[in-house]
This record gives structure tokens, C-alpha cells and sequence, in this order.
């Protein structure tokens, strides 16, 4: 999958977003059609019906990989935040942590018995 920089992936979110709103004009477009009767109500309908369900096609299609796109940055970016949290606890914190996970383990040792 490609990394994509904070720059990259503006841009093609606005790019959806603008094909997106270009959907909901073409909808409303057809509304002031009917409005000034070139089309019938039953065939602006049918109209945006097909409209409607182009644009959930067009998203689906893009879906799956930006879920992923986001799941890779989230997992990248999460270890910078991870070594961040374990510079602040520093030394003392991370012996304290250790020392509990020790008696945890002890603790489950003795349960089992």
C-alpha cells in the first residue's frame, strides 16, 4: 500500500469531497427540472435514484482502500506516540511497570496452584 504525506491525502479527500458535492447537485438539478416541468416527478425520481446509487458505487470502490491508507498511518503514527508516552514515564516509571507486571505474574503463579 502507498504512503501517502498529510499533503497527498488532503488532496485526495477534497477530491472526493468535490465529486461528491458534484453528485448532490446533479440531484438537485434534476429537482428545479421538475420544478419548471421538463421532467416529471416520477422520472426525477428514477433520475436520482440512479444518480444516488453511482455515487454509493463510486465510494464503495474507494472505501477499502482508504480504510487501509488509515489503518497503516494509524499503526505508523501510533508507535510515535507510544515512545513519546514512554519518554515521559522515564526510568523510574518504567521500573515501577515492571515491578507490577512481576507481582501480577506472581499473582496468577499462585492461583494456579
Amino acid at each position: 500500500m502507498a504512503v501517502f504525506d498529510v499533503a497527498q491525502k488532503a488532496a485526495i479527500y477534497h477530491t472526493l469531497y468535490r465529486i461528491n458535492a458534484g453528485f448532490a447537485a446533479i440531484v438537485e438539478h434534476y429537482q428545479s427540472l421538475r420544478e419548471t416541468g421538463l421532467l416529471t416527478a416520477r422520472f426525477a425520481r428514477l433520475y436520482q435514484g440512479f444518480t444516488r446509487e453511482l455515487q454509493a458505487e463510486f465510494n464503495q470502490d474507494f472505501l477499502l482502500a482508504l480504510h487501509n491508507i488509515e489503518l497503516d498511518d494509524w499503526g505508523r503514527y501510533g508507535k510515535v506516540r507510544q515512545q513519546w508516552e514512554k519518554h515521559l514515564r522515564g526510568p523510574q516509571d518504567a521500573m515501577v511497570l515492571a515491578g507490577s507486571k512481576k507481582s501480577r505474574r506472581k499473582g496468577r503463579a499462585n492461583k494456579k496452584r
